[in-house]
């Protein structure tokens, strides 16, 4: 899956190199303002390695570390102990935050939330997650994740692209290079983000998140905006009809052929092909969101969100048309979860966002057969700490950055649905059972599509890079179905 890009004799002259040096400026310059190929076969690897069990990814992503404490981890005991001072012997030096290096004191907050158990596996989810509780068998929950990152935009930055390192292609455009799309008339890697009720603001989310990195420009994520013009500049302006545009477009591939035969520029054939992608984008993009099309029984099972654009809510019903259309991976982005103070009450505005939106969404995938190709992935960066941030009242508390374990919870697209995997301390601190770190579980998540992490890679700075790294990584079997 790997091999250097090709090109014609004069590209490797003297001549060639500074032309292609000096018009690479002017080259990024127009590659951004196209957004993504749904064809480019000349930079798609040659496909899966063995049968997949998915075709596609729904990545859920919780940006801001939901408390896994509060929401998955469920810790009776920690009553017991709420108030005292966390052990030395269970922190062991863990390296701290800025928002909690300098306290005096770490005490325990058990959970003010309840939990009760969900599903013929009996899974204890807390009170504000019902909907998610409503699918309980069909959900496996990974409770032992961790990162080495401890503040956010590193600790993103590795959840979506393997490394804290910047500059590495994201997880979806490893699988358009990987497999390319089933979609002609949309890109094959689509970002929807949305603003929480847990905490407004939050962490920022850079477009370097869903960048493409060292893969050709081809495989970078498009982000879809909330509103008329879901994808900027697709609107022809005044003026401009179907046929002008068809003409101006077929003169610029011209010209652009002519560039790509003197320099070998693989971003021209790129450029090109984001420029038709675009233009079959302006009648595909229309049709996708207008949900006039869905039952009044569909829109209900979201909930009222659904309805009001750019919601969490409308964005997991439009992740579910995308599937639809064939785009391989569709991340949503969901903005809040940061709760170092007020998290009892920021947590439960958080699970109104997205409880029924998401198992609405499992649900739906499951009533139209797609849930068996569809891999479905809800989690994000860490977790939060068991001592408290800042004071402690009752029914009141903040918590810290945790990445020495957290949760998530995936379905469909060959995982086992009803499973729980791994296990934490009694201070819902420490991994003590079948820890999962985040190369692992990409690993995995690449094993379901039919790819193996080790051969998915790609020659750069004299490296055969992957999106797992160098480091050791294992497909987590036990998770497989």
């Amino acid at each position: 899956m790997s091999g250097q890009p090709q090109f014609p004799p004069m590209a490797i002259n003297r001549r060639a190199m500074f032309s292609r040096t000096a018009g690479g400026l002017a080259a990024a310059a127009l590659t951004s303002l196209g957004q993504s190929d749904a064809t480019g076969a000349e930079h798609v690897a040659s496909g899966p390695h063995f049968p997949p069990r998915a075709k596609r990814v729904i990545y859920l992503f919780q940006s801001g570390g939901p408390s896994h404490i509060d929401l998955f981890d469920h810790k009776p005991q920690l009553a017991g102990h709420h108030g005292k001072e966390l052990p030395d012997s269970v922190r062991n030096g863990q390296r701290l935050t800025e928002m909690t290096h300098k306290q005096s004191k770490f005490p325990c907050v058990s959970s003010s939330l309840t939990f009760k158990p969900h599903g013929e596996c009996g899974r204890y989810l807390s009170e504000v997650l019902p909907h998610i509780g409503s699918i309980a068998d069909e959900i496996c929950v990974v409770k032992s994740m961790h990162t080495e990152a401890i503040n956010h935009d590193p600790a993103i930055t590795m959840m979506n692209t393997g490394t804290q390192q910047l500059g590495k292609p994201s997880m979806g455009s490893w699988l358009s290079y990987g497999l390319g799309s089933e979609s002609r008339d949309l890109p094959s890697y689509v970002v929807l983000i949305s603003q929480g009720t847990g905490r407004p603001g939050g962490q920022p989310l850079f477009s370097r998140l869903w960048s493409s990195g060292f893969l050709p420009s081809d495989h970078q994520g498009v982000r879809f905006r909330r509103g008329r013009d879901p994808v900027l500049f697709l609107v022809d302006p005044p003026g401009i009809d179907r046929s002008g545009r068809r003409a101006m477009l077929d003169g610029l591939a011209r010209l652009n052929r002519l560039k790509q035969r003197q320099v070998g520029d693989p971003e021209i054939e790129t450029r090109i092909a984001q420029y038709e992608m675009a233009f079959r984008m302006q009648a595909s993009v229309p049709d996708l969101v207008d949900v006039s099309d869905e039952t009044k029984s569909t829109l209900d099972g979201y909930g009222p969100a659904v309805r009001t654009p750019g919601t969490f809510a409308a964005n997991c019903l439009l992740a579910r048309r995308l599937a639809q259309r064939g785009v391989r991976f569709i991340q949503l982005f969901h903005r809040g979860w940061d709760q170092h103070g007020g998290l009892p009450t920021a947590l439960r505005g958080q699970a109104r966002d997205t409880d029924q939106p998401a198992a609405a969404l499992v649900k739906d995938l499951k009533q139209r057969g797609m849930l068996e190709d569809t891999l479905v992935v809800w989690g994000g960066e860490f977790g939060r700490t068991v001592y408290a941030q800042g004071k402690v009242s009752p029914g009141n508390y903040g918590r810290d950055h945790h990445g020495r374990c957290y949760s998530l919870w995936m379905a469909g697209g060959g995982i086992r649905g009803g499973i729980e995997y791994g296990r934490t301390d009694d201070f819902c601190y420490n991994v003590v059972e079948n820890p999962v770190h985040v190369n692992d579980l990409n690993a995995t998540m690449l094993h379901c599509l039919g790819l193996d992490h080790t051969r998915l890679t790609y020659p750069f700075q004299g490296l055969d890079q992957r999106l797992t790294g160098v480091d050791e990584a294992e497909v987590v079997d036990a998770l497989l179905a």
